[in-house]
């Protein structure tokens, strides 16, 4: 499979143009992918743009690609949207870049009462800053046509609101409905997985009260870290995409 590259600005290029990547992008191909002139690539702008084309010139400052195929992927009808919990360490890190490997079209970073880490002023636009990174290369490692987008930190109460028209799904060992009895409708999913310490009576009632609904994955306890992307693939199956 060729070696795939997001770049923003190549929405409006067709085939016989250069695209030029530049900065940190066209290091990356020449440096530490090593691309070099006559090789095929893919392009795209995160936003489902899709270019096939050949290296013409490649630098560490810059990379030239003759476009020579394009299409478009429209986005999914049915969006599918994680709301995460942040967790120490690197565990809510992982949780993201599994679900974005394998399709989540959203993460919002929810900051359960549980949560041990907590964002707050900068650190909160850091934290922002890190998950779109990490989004970001794990969509064009996937080789995706769109990258996820991650939103604002949300309260509970902030993600009930934000939630409003969706469909809310809150992991929970204790619940009696397995996830994978669950049909897709033509709502989005917004699927809520809670921090190491679980997601406490009191959010677990306000999501209830809102109308969400409480699934569990299989008979065993997941971590944070595993609890979303395993929910992401059997959601995957329930929406057509696998």
């Amino acid at each position: 499979m060729a070696l795939h590259f997001l770049v923003e600005s190549c929405a409006g290029a067709a085939v016989g143009d250069i695209v030029e990547l530049m900065g940190a992008e066209a290091k990356h191909a020449a440096v530490v992918r090593r691309v070099r002139v006559g090789e095929s690539v893919t392009l795209g702008d995160g936003r489902g743009v899709w270019l096939e084309g050949e290296v013409r010139n490649a630098s560490p400052s810059r990379v030239d690609v003759l476009i020579t195929g394009r299409s478009a992927t429209e986005a999914p009808p049915v969006r599918l949207i994680l709301a995460q919990a942040l967790a120490k360490g690197d565990r809510d890190e992982l949780a993201v870049q599994a679900a974005c490997e394998l399709g989540v079209d959203e993460v919002m970073p929810w900051q359960a009462s549980r949560s041990v880490s907590r964002w707050e002023g900068p650190k909160a636009v850091k934290g922002r800053e890190r998950w779109a990174t990490i989004v970001r290369e794990a969509a064009k490692q996937a080789h995706r046509p769109w990258v996820p987008a991650v939103a604002e930190p949300a309260s509970t109460a902030q993600l009930i609101a934000r939630s409003e028209g969706a469909r809310m799904l809150v992991l929970d060992p204790a619940a009696t409905t397995p996830l994978s009895h669950l049909a897709a409708d033509d709502r989005d999913l917004v699927l809520v997985v809670g921090p190491e310490g679980g997601i406490s009576p009191e959010e677990l009632a306000a999501f209830e009260a809102a109308g969400a609904e409480r699934v569990r994955l299989g008979e065993t306890v997941l971590r944070t870290s595993t609890a979303g992307p395993a929910a992401i693939a059997v959601l995957s199956v329930a929406l057509g995409r696998w």
